[in-house]
Formats: structure tokens, sequence, C-alpha cells
């Protein structure tokens, strides 16, 4: 199989505005958020789907979505809600994605690809965002 490019991530070929890692997950901002805040929680075992994992890695994995689930609603505490989606499927890679939401229309928004991403706000977020490994 050859490299996703999350696993590009982990393995430091390509950079991130990373928020948080651990020995079994990275958690880094997305550079087209769904909205402000949006993180990509993944596994540092490449497989297309969370039910694949062994149970270590699917238990670091869930571990890591809530950790990150919950520094979003201490971040963001005017929001309603975490938004989570898991899925692989533009990147073959099993991953959540994570984002603070109001309403139903802000978890269904499409990001828009169409733009450069804007680093210095996404540095600025990271920042924000960051908590330390256990």
């Amino acid at each position: 199989m050859e490299p996703s490019i999350f696993t590009r991530i982990i393995n430091g070929e390509i950079p991130c505005f990373k928020v948080y890692e651990d020995e079994k997950t990275i958690a880094f901002l997305d550079i087209h958020p769904i909205q402000p805040g949006h993180v990509l929680v993944v596994p540092k075992t490449q497989i297309g789907n969370f039910y694949e994992l062994n149970d270590e890695d699917y238990a670091a994995f869930f571990a890591t979505v809530k950790r990150i689930a919950q520094q979003l609603k201490r971040k963001f505490p005017d929001k309603a809600r975490v938004g989570v989606m898991i899925e692989g499927l533009e990147v073959d890679h099993v991953h959540a994605k994570l984002f603070p939401i109001d309403t139903g229309d802000e978890y269904r928004n499409n990001p828009d690809m169409s733009t450069d991403p804007d680093m210095i706000a996404l540095a600025a977020m990271a920042d924000y965002l960051q908590i330390e490994a256990v």
C-alpha cells in the first residue's frame, strides 16, 4: 500500500498544524476547514476503515477523538456541539473530522477548496487548540 498523505504527515514528510500527538494517534488542523477549529484525528496505523483497527489502535483513536472534542468544547464554549465525521473516503486512511457547530447546516457545510489556506490563521488556531500529550 502506498503511504497516504496522512502517513506522510505522520512521518514528517509533509508539514501540518499539529494540536496533539501520542504514540498511536495524531491530531492536526484541516487546511480547508468546514468550520473554524476543524481538527483531523488520525491513527498512525494506515487503514481504510475504523472497524478494521486492532483493539488497541481503535481504543487509542477514539480516546483521542474524545480528548479533541473536549478541547474544542472548552475553546469554543458558545458553540452548541462538536460535530464528528469518521471517514476514509478522499484519503484511504481512516480519520475523524471534529469541528465546533451550532446547526446542522454548519455540520453539512462544504469547505471552500478554491482558496489558498490562511497559514497565519491556521498557525494561530493550532496554538490556541494545543494539547499536551499524556
